[in-house]
């Protein structure tokens, strides 16, 4: 019987180092996310600290995650 990986989030934290300008133009290039779907995330982060902004396998999650780093800080 074949076991499945559990699934992977890629958590956005909430910090006082990138505006939130910032972090919204992140998420719209690293994943394509509409406007109003970045600013969604990205206000859930600021006001609850994190918000898981992608789930799925964990080759995709680490890539993202490195894309999002790759981005440098604000």
């Amino acid at each position: 019987r074949t076991r499945r990986q559990p699934p992977y989030a890629v958590i956005l934290h909430n910090d006082d180092t990138n505006t939130m300008e910032f972090v919204v133009m992140v998420l719209r290039k690293v994943f394509g996310y509409t406007q109003e779907k970045c600013i969604e995330l990205m206000l859930e982060a600021h006001e609850k600290g994190r918000a898981a902004v992608w789930i799925g396998a964990r080759e995709v999650a680490e890539l993202k995650a490195d894309q999002i780093h790759s981005c440098g800080a604000d």
